[in-house]
């Protein structure tokens, strides 16, 4: 645990002695200078808010690298989700149209959603994109991906139960 005057100094620290490094590091991996740099401030941006910054490093560049990476993975996720978004609005009919405001909501609700079912099982995941998104019942959920229908019914309990308690995640 940190005291309160060790954090800003140690992220000072990594900062004026590794921030050109990562973003070197971050560079080589996405190909572009402008996500790099919005990577590494969101690198550091990240370990300022977190309580959980050691005063000290042995591998200080390990560290960042593995912050850093979990950045580029939720970044890549989220370019994924974005493009599929795009694809599924260019389905929609031609006389049905969206203001810009309807379409960024439905974006981060799509994002959240991304985020609440980040962590279970792929299986569970999709049984309950199925239920949600597609609108199967149980049986055809229990077809599709091979499962006994009572494995459904469990698997998108707790699919709804992590979006439910989401804002209460405080209390784990």
């Amino acid at each position: 645990m940190q005291t309160p005057g060790t954090l800003p100094s140690t992220v000072e620290m990594l900062y004026s002695h590794h921030h050109s490094w990562l973003k070197g590091w971050l560079h080589r991996r996405l190909g572009s200078a402008e996500q790099a740099a919005d990577i590494a401030h969101d690198t550091f941006v990240r370990l300022l808010g977190s309580e959980r910054v050691p005063a000290s490093f042995d591998e200080p560049r390990a560290y960042l690298t593995t912050v850093a990476q979990n950045l580029v993975s939720n970044h890549w996720r989220r370019q994924k989700l974005e493009r599929a978004y795009l694809e599924a609005l260019a389905q929609v009919p031609r006389d049905v149209e969206w203001s810009p405001e309807t379409r960024a909501i439905m974006l981060e609700t799509l994002l959240e959603l991304d985020r609440l079912l980040d962590g279970l099982p792929v299986i569970v995941r999709q049984a309950f994109l199925y239920s949600q998104l597609d609108g199967q019942t149980h049986a055809q959920i229990a077809a599709t991906l091979g499962i006994s229908i009572p494995t459904v019914k469990r698997y998108l309990a707790k699919a709804l139960q992590r979006c439910y308690f989401a804002d209460l995640s405080f209390l784990e």
